[in-house]
């Protein structure tokens, strides 16, 4: 079991939510609760955004290593692990690695990555909605964010920032990998 969902399982169990109370509470169905319980996958950022508030936890409580009060510095030798995200329902947005920025600063309110963006030729991408903003700047390749009913294709150097809460997807634009710094925020 992946380390995201067994956080999710304890803070269940110490508060008493049963999995039907967590779905209702988070907006998802009991269906995909149990996905996640039964998952080796992370769920979608989307998902884990919608149980946090759920469970009146921060975001960052599932992606925590530990707890630092102090700033947290990154090297080049120290890089995460990467984390990949599923949808609700399905693992075909796996085309994305995750690497948290800030996974050893306790009580944060925003969630710094470096995200890997591989090429996907899945018609079954899924976008997602969520509380909260993101900030987008490429710093490698190309990259199509849907955003609603808009599309837009952006370059190295350039950038996006965006309220979460309007359904959203981020690809590859073309045949090559990307990557992207992003953050997000989502409140409390």
């Amino acid at each position: 079991m992946n380390p995201v969902t067994e956080k999710i399982k304890i803070l269940c169990a110490d508060k008493n939510i049963p999995a039907e109370e967590l779905a209702k509470n988070a907006g998802l169905t009991v269906k995909q609760v149990q996905l996640i319980f039964d998952s080796e996958k992370i769920p979608s950022l989307s998902s884990l955004i919608k149980i946090s508030r759920a469970l009146g936890v921060r975001l960052g409580t599932f992606l925590d290593d530990n707890e630092n009060i102090g700033p947290v510095i990154n090297k080049n030798s120290t890089q995460s692990r990467p984390i990949t995200f599923t949808s609700h329902l399905t693992s075909d947005n796996s085309h994305i690695d995750f690497f948290s920025l800030a996974a050893s600063k306790s009580g944060r309110h925003m969630e710094p990555f470096l995200i890997d963006i591989k090429p996907s030729s899945s018609s079954k991408l899924t976008a997602s909605s969520h509380e909260g903003e993101e900030f987008l700047y490429v710093l490698k390749g190309s990259i199509t964010v849907l955003y609603g009913l808009d599309e837009f294709v952006l370059n190295t150097g350039e950038s996006i920032y965006y309220d979460s809460i309007v359904e959203h997807l981020v690809t590859s634009a073309n045949d090559d990998p990307a990557q992207v710094l992003a953050v997000v925020y989502t409140p409390n």
